[in-house]
């Protein structure tokens, strides 16, 4: 006897296509990040980068307002991801401040002589995937342009100026995207007619991600900040500008080490 089965509620329609939708966006948003790895010059490649991080935060707005209404749809968890060296500390903090601007916490372990083993990012599932996505793409375009770059003073170590490199891009990576997520957020209050929901939607994510982090490490000790003799911050926050969207500040990551 064939099994008869129960039709979908309009709730449940509508999640299923709630989240055709966002699986649709981010697939759209991993094919520009590609065309943006493969671009033949930086402002191609920007182009690409700027469409894809509007959209991206654009995403995850979406995804934190579907959420308030069905927590079941997106959970807070933690993932793991292996750095590797040349330049894991530097890796880390790429995505550790990718992380803090996609309003996750990061964490890193086995962080000794410049070297850092592992990183834990620590969120809401769609902010992890998000993460995850981009910092893949960043990585992959900074790695290119590390493996070209030499100092301008031939004195000066060829590691430490890719070292100082690579916290420029990172810096710059995480001013670009808090920027993003910042105008995704007003959009989104605007398209509500200037309802407040969005920003206490958002709020009350960052705490709920605050609470289960602090019981979840209860014992964490604050990283001191990396101290880089190399020359190539300015280069390289340069590079994190065309890499993520344009802009010329150069700023620090909202949250530090650990944070």
């Amino acid at each position: 006897m064939p099994t008869i089965r129960s039709p979908l509620s309009p709730e449940d329609l509508s999640a299923v296509g709630d989240r055709s939708a966002g699986s649709a966006r981010l697939d759209r948003i991993r094919k520009l990040l590609a065309k943006a790895e493969r671009a033949g010059t930086p402002a191609e490649a920007e182009t690409y980068n700027a469409k894809a991080l509007e959209l991206m935060a654009r995403h995850g707005i979406d995804e934190a307002l579907l959420a308030a209404d069905d927590p079941r749809r997106d959970e807070i968890g933690a993932a793991r991801i292996a750095m590797e060296d040349p330049y894991s500390a530097g890796k880390a903090r790429l995505l550790g401040w990718t992380a803090a601007a996609l309003r996750c916490r990061w964490l890193m372990h086995g962080a000794r002589g410049g070297r850092v083993e592992a990183v834990t990012v620590f969120g809401f599932a769609s902010d992890r995937e998000r993460v995850e996505l981009l910092y893949t793409s960043l990585l992959l375009q900074a790695s290119t342009e590390l493996v070209r770059l030499r100092p301008p003073s031939g004195s000066e170590s060829v590691a430490a100026y890719r070292r100082s490199w690579l916290q420029g891009f990172a810096a710059q990576v995480h001013q670009r995207l808090v920027e993003a997520e910042s105008r995704a957020a007003r959009d989104a209050a605007h398209r509500t007619a200037g309802s407040s929901s969005t920003a206490l939607v958002l709020v009350d994510r960052e705490s709920r991600v605050e609470r289960a982090y602090a019981d979840a490490f209860p014992r964490l000790a604050r990283a001191r900040r990396p101290e880089l003799s190399g020359t190539g911050f300015a280069d390289g926050a340069a590079a994190g500008a065309r890499a993520d969207l344009g802009g010329t500040a150069v700023g620090g990551p909202r949250r530090a080490v650990g944070a």
